[in-house]
């Protein structure tokens, strides 16, 4: 029984950590990246469609994106979803394919990227306290019920606790892996 609960909090924690790497890939650095402008919402025919379902995305330089749409009627679409976004990018549009110019980050843009990264890596560990706090009141109430006996409930307490200290610990080598790759010139 405690087991089937630490496979199923390790499986939530693992989603919080998989969703905080989307999410950071999204976090610009000094590389153009399609992943940058992938999930980008963009209204097609009334409806909020992402980026990536609307046109190809290349990396035809080192700071430049392409974006080549599959119908060009939605270039204009395509470009006021950039600017509506926090990218701080301007789209350079001839008619065909839309051209992304990554400028180099000055300090201070690092610096603000930086902090929103560890926004986001807090919001993850937020997360993780949350999905462990379940799992321990779970199996709290697995002891009230007399499911389990008190030492399982401590075995279970300490097993959930290592593993919370190990996502902990992916989420700080992310956060690390992170604040490099934006800091690096």
């Amino acid at each position: 029984m405690i087991k089937d609960l630490l496979k199923d909090c390790e499986s939530h924690m693992q989603k919080s950590i998989h969703a905080l790497h989307d999410d950071l890939t999204a976090i610009r650095t000094g590389r153009a990246n399609p992943a940058l402008v992938e999930k980008l919402q963009v209204e097609y025919y009334g409806s909020p469609t992402s980026l990536m379902q609307l046109a190809t995305i290349s990396v035809p330089e080192p700071r430049a994106l392409m974006i080549k749409p599959f119908d060009k009627t939605s270039i204009k679409a395509i470009e006021k979803a950039i600017l509506a976004s926090d990218l701080g990018l301007t789209p350079n549009n001839d008619g065909i394919v839309i051209r992304l110019n990554l400028p180099a980050l000055t300090e201070e843009r690092r610096h603000e990227l930086v902090k929103r990264v560890h926004h986001r890596v807090e919001e993850a560990r937020v997360a993780l306290r949350n999905i462990r706090r379940d799992s321990m009141k779970d199996m709290k109430d697995f002891e009230n019920e007399k499911m389990i006996s008190e030492d399982d409930l401590r075995s279970g307490e300490e097993d959930l606790q290592k593993l919370t200290d190990h996502f902990m610990l992916e989420l700080e080598r992310i956060q690390a892996l992170k604040e490099k790759e934006i800091m690096e010139v």
